[in-house]
């Protein structure tokens, strides 16, 4: 897993992790296991009036006899109606279960390539705007030549070729208005979605959670609304989810920093409420969640110890920074600017040894800055502007790194705020959670070395 990170003078547009492409175009070659597919026979004799009936239907029709997982039998013929894409050719006949759970009827189980066609059909019909022509390309049932959609070799459980299958779809940048469809979940073998810089609106199909073979899902910059869609936390493999610039709402779901994603981008969105507490276990490497409207304290609870950026600028943060931040020592980008948060930088800020940008520019922080936080080796940019710092060691006087610290209430500094606006420091009774020792803080050795998790720290008190 990838990423590129971008990285400008401005510490609140350091906000671009882009994701390398480069295994979309790498050959993506899969065992597949009889338990989960069903196995197409090639009928040679038929013993029962069934089997001749089936046969005969094979001959007409053109289609595929497979043999399904399901306990019961049962028989079905997909003619290709014209709601699903206008017209499959060759239905189905099969055995076992069927599409039971679609909101829209689907075809009938078949070969992948039919699959993918029907699919790939569904959901162009469901396309109302296409500006650039892009799905003029997609006529006939080589899918693989459809603009966007790229194929690779498959294999079966024994190494054998079972030809080409739909791997990924990347319509980046398209202009395409619509809306996804439950047919989708056809294509099991897919392995990347990207559809970011589009008009799609609507909700994510819950079929999606069948998607079994999805690692990567870009959905950023279109028109989806409505609350976070959860069937995207049941799909099995997923590694990199983006969501940003869209118009969800409502509460961050707390199993989404259980599931073992490299990334998260859930930020310019509408979602409101308090982080969920266990954000801190997230084995993500960049979790954004900047630009919306979560309120409530910035939660800490053990976990991994992985993750290199946390952005949750411009929200509506309250509270202290909790100590226990300073366990997150792979961290390199922190940026929490532009919220309400009070208090004084913990200790433990200094603990951070990878950090590359602290951003706590625009909230109501006070006291002095950490005396080491200066000190740190790897430290790029460091911006506190617009806060109520009364002062900071000389080591930060001599940075020659980026270092902002204007609009406070620093004596003897040009550019602070009015000596009026210093005299009643917000959140002056504020009491945040303190390491008490009588020796300087010791890294890593926090919180008694503790590895497991052991739930959030306290909630800030007022004196």
């Amino acid at each position: 897993m990838y990423f590129i990170h971008f990285k400008t003078n401005k510490p609140h547009q350091l906000l671009s992790v882009i994701r390398a492409p480069a295994s979309f175009f790498q050959a993506h070659k899969r065992a597949h296991h009889i338990g989960n597919l069903s196995v197409h026979l090639k009928m040679e004799k038929t013993t029962t009036l069934l089997l001749a009936f089936l046969l005969y239907m094979l001959n007409a029709t053109g289609a595929a006899f497979s043999v399904g997982g399901g306990v019961g039998v049962g028989v079905g013929i997909g003619v290709g109606v014209g709601s699903v894409g206008g017209g499959v050719g060759g239905g189905g006949v099969w055995l076992g279960g069927g599409g039971a759970g679609f909101k829209n009827p689907i075809p009938s189980a078949g070969p992948a390539d039919s699959r993918a066609y029907a699919a790939l059909q569904a959901w162009k019909s469901a396309i109302t705007d296409d500006p650039l022509g892009i799905l003029s390309t997609w006529v006939g049932s080589n899918v693989c030549s459809y603009k966007g959609v790229f194929c690779s070799d498959s294999q079966d459980y024994m190494g054998n070729p079972m030809g080409p299958v739909v791997a990924g779809i990347d319509l980046n940048h398209a202009n395409l208005r619509g809306t996804l469809v439950e047919a989708l979940s056809l294509l099991t073998d897919l392995s990347l979605l990207h559809l970011n810089s589009n008009m799609f609106g609507g909700r994510i199909p819950d079929s999606f959670k069948d998607l079994s073979s999805l690692t990567e899902l870009d959905l950023s910059n279109n028109q989806f609304s409505g609350p976070f869609p959860t069937t995207i936390l049941l799909i099995p493999n997923l590694l990199y989810l983006d969501l940003r610039f869209n118009s969800f709402s409502g509460p961050i779901p707390e199993d989404l920093f259980n599931k073992k994603l490299d990334a998260i981008f859930l930020n310019n969105n509408q979602f409101d409420g308090d982080l969920p507490e266990n954000l801190g276990n997230s084995p993500a490497s960049v979790v954004n969640l900047a630009n919306n409207r979560l309120s409530g304290n910035i939660p800490f609870s053990f976990g991994y110890a992985g993750i290199k950026e946390i952005l949750i600028l411009n929200n509506q943060l309250t509270g202290c920074i909790p100590e226990g931040v300073g366990t997150w020592t792979d961290l390199q980008v922190l940026d929490v600017s532009f919220n309400s948060l009070m208090g004084h930088l913990p200790d433990s800020i200094s603990c951070l040894s990878g950090i590359e940008v602290l951003n706590f520019a625009h909230n109501k922080l006070s006291g002095e800055l950490p005396d080491m936080v200066c000190a740190l080796r790897n430290l790029l940019n460091l911006t506190v502007a617009y806060n109520f710092f009364s002062g900071f060691n000389q080591d930060c006087s001599k940075l020659s790194i980026g270092f902002d610290f204007s609009l406070n209430c620093i004596p003897g500094v040009v550019m602070q705020r009015p000596q009026p606006e210093c005299s009643a420091v917000p959140g002056g009774g504020l009491s945040c959670l303190r390491i008490p020792s009588a020796r300087p803080l010791v890294c890593g050795t926090l919180f008694g070395d503790r590895k497991t998790p052991t739930g959030p720290a306290p909630s800030p008190s007022h004196q």
